[in-house]
């Protein structure tokens, strides 16, 4: 009798190539080799008769084909998840690895020592974190969790839980000060360096607050760019431009000098915090072990998630 081919043979390696977006970075996850990878894709590929994946000598990339069957994918190990799962009390031991997604400055002073700490205390719980600005797509992408930064589009397909508020301030170094004049009136910033980080929108406005209590969009002029609100602040201090920052990342740079907080009259922005996770019938006990552990930190003073 002709053996069955198995169905599940190279989806764990697909999937964490897509994911990835390298069959070397996939190898190292997996604990495979990149050559080994590759041709467990390509095996995937031949059985169901579809290409997955565009190669090309600097990156890969899905096939419409590929986004289909990953997305395929992804709802049928959640249904695993739930077979096996399912019953399992809620307490059950986290375990696994557990794919988050934080912002880069705040994940890495306000979450990555709870979560390590965490890990340490769960032998069997594996870590796979992005720093990153952008907003994943978590379904699409195999993302179990992540932790955003300001107002949340409608996307039917996500959970959110609210975790905090960031207070945001307009700042600017004595010597940018000394060099670019005094900012007395919001309008002022469409004429003074203004540093961003990840761009949204070609029209970038900053959040202010009327003293009724009134949100005001303030358009601004852009200079600089940064993805990683670090870098942001280094280049503040260094006298490049003004900023709008978070409270927990400027505070101690207000408090010797290094910075000028200005327009306190217009002071007062403020940009909800949240973790967002794909709308299942089932959350993993990994994944909810992680979202109690962002909810209890939440609750700290100094946790950076509230101003």
């Amino acid at each position: 009798m002709k053996a069955l081919p198995d169905r599940f043979s190279g989806i764990e390696a697909f999937m964490a190539t897509a994911r990835t977006g390298s069959f070397t970075a996939a190898a190292d996850e997996l604990e495979m080799t990149p050559s080994g990878v590759a041709k467990s894709v390509t095996r995937l590929e031949t059985r169901l008769e579809l290409k997955l994946l565009h190669r090309t000598t600097r990156r890969l990339t899905l096939t419409s084909e590929g986004e289909a069957y990953l997305a395929a994918c992804h709802r049928a190990l959640t249904e695993l998840d739930l077979a096996e799962y399912g019953l399992a009390p809620k307490d059950k031991t986290p375990q696994g690895r557990v794919h988050l997604s934080l912002p880069g400055a705040f994940g890495r002073r306000h979450v990555l020592t709870a979560l390590l700490a965490m890990a340490n205390r769960h032998d069997r719980l594996d870590l796979s974190v992005s720093f990153t600005e952008r907003t994943l797509d978590l379904v699409q992408e195999g993302y179990d969790l992540a932790v955003r930064i300001g107002d949340l589009g409608d996307d039917a397909n996500l959970v959110a839980r609210h975790l905090g508020t960031q207070r945001l301030v307009i700042c600017a170094s004595p010597d940018y000060l000394e060099k670019h004049g005094p900012i007395t009136q919001p309008q002022a910033l469409m004429h003074h360096d203004c540093i961003i980080g990840a761009r949204r929108s070609p029209r970038q406005t900053w959040l202010l607050r009327a003293q009724d209590g009134r949100a005001l969009q303030q358009e601004i002029r852009i200079r600089h760019e940064f993805s990683d609100g670090e870098a942001m602040l280094a280049a503040g201090i260094a006298g490049a431009g003004v900023m709008q920052m978070p409270t927990w990342l400027v505070n101690d740079d207000l408090a010797n000098g290094r910075l000028v907080q200005l327009l306190d009259d217009f002071a007062g922005g403020e940009m909800p915090i949240h973790a967002v996770w794909p709308k299942t019938h089932f959350i993993q006990p990994k994944v909810r072990a992680v979202i109690k552990m962002l909810q209890e930190l939440a609750t700290q003073p100094t946790s950076g998630f509230s101003p």
